[in-house]
Order: C-alpha cells, then sequence, then structure tokens
C-alpha cells in the first residue's frame, strides 16, 4: 500500500545528515530541530501556531483538553472514520454523537450535522478523510451560528487546499478553532515512527496547548494547568523537516497517480472513483483530479457496486495486489461505542459505505506500469 523504502531512497542524504545531526547534539527532547521544524511548517501552513506532539491521537485529545470541554459535553463526529476520532471523545467522558456522511467525498454529512446539534453540543470534528477538506466553510457557518468549536482532524490531509466560494484558499487543518494531525509513517508527511502535531491561530489557546503537551509546565516543576506526556522527539522532527520541502511533490505525484486510477475506471458501470468538490470542479474534468489541489490523496478509495467488493481483496491478494478496506465497521457498532441513541436509519451511507469501499496502493512511488496491472486486474474481477 505505500513505499516508504523507495522514497527514502529519494532523501536518503537529507534525512541520514538530519539524523546524524540529532546525534551528534544529543538533544533528543524538544532540541532543536523540533523547534525548527515547528516554525517551518507554521510558514508551510500559514498558521501562526504549530504544537508539536507526540501522535495524532495526541493531538486530538489535547485539542479538546485544550478548549476545556466537559464531561457530558457533546462532540458531533462522523460515523465513517478510524477510531481515534471517537476514542479521545470517550476517554475524556464526553459524549460522542456520530452522524452519517457524503456518499461522494465521504465526509461528514452537513445537514446530518446541523440535525444532531442539541443544547449540550460543544463541537464538531470534521475528519478530512483520504486527503479531501469536509465542508468547511458551512461547518463553520454553522458553528458561528450554534457557538461551537470546530476541531478539524486532518490526520488525511495535511497539505490541501480548501477552496472557498470566493476562491480564496487556505491550508487544511488551518480553517477551524483547532486542527490536528498525524506523523504516522505512512501518512503524505510521515516521520520514521510517530508523530503529530496540532495547529491553531489562537494565542491564548496556543498558549494553553503548550504548556499541557508538557505535563502542564511553562516552567519546570511548576504545573499551571493539567497536562500529559506528549512530545514530538528530535529525531522524527528531523526526518519531517527533511521531508517537508517534498510535502507538494508527495502530494502532486498521489494526484497524478490518482488521475491515471480515474482515468481507467471512469465509466466502469460497477466501480465508482473518488470525487472532489469544493469548488475543484471547475478545473476537474469528469471528477478525475488533475491540477486542483483540493485533494492529497492520501487513499485512494473505490466504491464497488455489484457485492464483489470481499472477493476483490481476496482476487488482488492472489495477484500480489495490496488492498485496504478503510473502514469495515462502523464506529456506531464497534463494540467500546455502541449506544441505544443511535438509528440505523440516520446513517445508510456510512452502513453502506462499509459493503463497497476498496482502497488500492497509493503512494508516491507508483509507477504508469504498477497502476495499469493494479487497474486491469481490479475491471477484469469486478466485471467477470
Amino acid at each position: 500500500m505505500v513505499d516508504l523504502g523507495g522514497q527514502y531512497e529519494g532523501i536518503k542524504e537529507q534525512v541520514n545528515l538530519a539524523i546524524s545531526e540529532v546525534m551528534e547534539t544529543s538533544a533528543f527532547i524538544n532540541g532543536p530541530e523540533v523547534q525548527t521544524f515547528q516554525k517551518d511548517l507554521e510558514a508551510y501552513l500559514g498558521v501562526k501556531h504549530v504544537i508539536p506532539c507526540a501522535n495524532g491521537t495526541d493531538a486530538l485529545q489535547i485539542a479538546m483538553m485544550g478548549l476545556g470541554l466537559k464531561p457530558g459535553d457533546e462532540v458531533i463526529t462522523a460515523d465513517f472514520t478510524f477510531a481515534a476520532t471517537v476514542e479521545v471523545i470517550a476517554l475524556l467522558q464526553l459524549t460522542p454523537v456520530l452522524v452519517d456522511v457524503n456518499p461522494d467525498t465521504f465526509n461528514i454529512d452537513i445537514e446530518a450535522v446541523e440535525k444532531a446539534i442539541t443544547t449540550k453540543t460543544k463541537a464538531i470534528v470534521p475528519v478530512h478523510l483520504f486527503g479531501q477538506c469536509s465542508d468547511m466553510e458551512a461547518l463553520m457557518a454553522l458553528a458561528k451560528k450554534h457557538d461551537l468549536y470546530i476541531i478539524e482532524d486532518n490526520a488525511q490531509a495535511i497539505g490541501a487546499n480548501y477552496t472557498f466560494k470566493d476562491g480564496s484558499k487556505q491550508k487544511a487543518g488551518t480553517i477551524g478553532h483547532v486542527g490536528a494531525t498525524s506523523f504516522f509513517p505512512s501518512k503524505n508527511l510521515g516521520a520514521y515512527g510517530d508523530g503529530g502535531a496540532i495547529f491553531t491561530n489562537d494565542d491564548a489557546l496556543a498558549h494553553t496547548l503548550r504548556g499541557i503537551v508538557n505535563h502542564g509546565m511553562y516552567e519546570r516543576y511548576h504545573h499551571d494547568v493539567v497536562g500529559v506526556n506528549s512530545r514530538l522527539d528530535s529525531i522524527q522532527a528531523a526526518v519531517l523537516r527533511a521531508k517537508l520541502p517534498k510535502l507538494d511533490t508527495y502530494c502532486n505525484a498521489r494526484r497524478e497517480a490518482a488521475r491515471k486510477y480515474s482515468e481507467a475506471f471512469n465509466g466502469q458501470e460497477h466501480i465508482l472513483i473518488p470525487k472532489t468538490v469544493n469548488y475543484c470542479s471547475d478545473i476537474c474534468n469528469q471528477n478525475i483530479c488533475d491540477t486542483c489541489d483540493c485533494h492529497v490523496f492520501h487513499q485512494y478509495t473505490l466504491r464497488i457496486t455489484n457485492g464483489k467488493r470481499d472477493g476483490l481483496v481476496t482476487y488482488l491478494g492472489e495477484q500480489g495486489v495490496p488492498s485496504g478496506v478503510y473502514y469495515p465497521i462502523p464506529l456506531h457498532k464497534q463494540k467500546a461505542y455502541t449506544d441505544d441513541r443511535y438509528n440505523e436509519t440516520d446513517l445508510p451511507v456510512t452502513n453502506q459505505l462499509v459493503k463497497e469501499v476498496i482502497s488500492l496502493p497509493m503512494h508516491t512511488e507508483l509507477d504508469t506500469e504498477q497502476i495499469e496491472y493494479i487497474t486491469k486486474a481490479v475491471i477484469g474481477f469486478v466485471n467477470g
């Protein structure tokens, strides 16, 4: 599904030098590389504050802690996503409210969000799934109307741009009150271990977050807020700093691979290709994203509509082609998060997607020959 070894070959000299410098200084925690990477990422994203932390799950939890959410507060998020998003809500004794997603983009459904808002709702967590932003303009309007926080789960969409109706653009993760991302190795900007970060333009919130990630300390042994131990180590920061200048190139390579996939699959009766939205339609041809920057294709995810998805997974494995089903079980059906509040009739899209989605190999090293092999195998099985 990913080729981190192949990617490493292209940046080997920079990465090895960066790691060597950390070893020479022995500043393994909060060293110069962490601080420099933080500043580099702030400049790339156009955001005032980046707060590095240990992983993407921590980033979400710390963001919620920083906003002062209290036990019993309701937090609305998507039913169709990885468990980390709802996991931190439950860990903080907040009340998760799971809603349906859009069948085309897999992102949170705005009408479902609005319907779910109650007097107990305090925040909305849109997940920019598979590399494309949720409808942030609509979500920010809802947040303003109901006095809610927006926490962007940007673990899969770093580098993507969101285009507003007026044509202006803003980086994914920097639009809401706070954003969180992951630097898990397979991400578009991935470390060689765990890592994460939080983004905000709010000075006061940033100050709070910086204390939380370091045991609640602003001065050594003075604990001003309840905190956690969640720091990005210097070696991972060094790797990320070496990779960051290549992030746009990496994203473009993914878009090019997605374009080739979609050209091969376009028009196939039982294969639905990914769609791009958010005012990219004027520069996208038949939903095949080529030149636009709204989708960074962390995953390339198809819908197989004739009941052959599970068989396709098995067949591709036999042909030497890896694939992934993200995600096979909705969050509302997971044992840890079942709740009598959920009505199956409110979640029809999610319940359908889990039967149909399949993600194909997607990374910066894909070549035309590999894509042709994969697409022919998919089409042959689905139509066979």
